[in-house]
């Protein structure tokens, strides 16, 4: 998934870096920087995706920097989707966080938020 979402960055117009800083995906463009984790299949969605925002959040400058971004990456199933979801907007808002899903494919849906 890390691989399909990057590969979807780079043709976005991102300059794409994998593994930094323990953080799955940094990407750059237009002096923006995204942060990303990636969260692939798994037996507790829900206890993930709250580990992904957390560790996100984590990575947040603790000034705001409109410059900077971040984004969690669930695999497109059900449990996934709405594990990711159910975290209130308006939180996410707050935290500039956006939420995408890769299908088995590797195809690529923004959930929400932009990036």
């Amino acid at each position: 998934m890390v691989e399909a979402f990057a590969g979807w960055l780079s043709s976005q117009g991102w300059t794409v870096h994998a593994e930094v800083d323990v953080v799955d995906i940094v990407a750059e463009k237009d002096d923006r920087r995204l942060y990303v984790e990636v969260k692939a299949a798994s037996t507790a969605p829900g206890l993930d995706v709250d580990t992904a925002i957390g560790q996100l959040v984590r990575r947040m400058p603790s000034e705001p920097d409109q410059s900077v971004a971040f984004a969690l990456v669930v695999r497109d199933e059900p449990g996934s989707v709405e594990a990711a979801v159910r975290a209130p907007q308006r939180v996410l808002d707050l935290l500039a966080m956006a939420l995408y899903a890769v299908g088995e494919g590797g195809s690529v849906r923004q959930l929400f938020g932009r990036s």
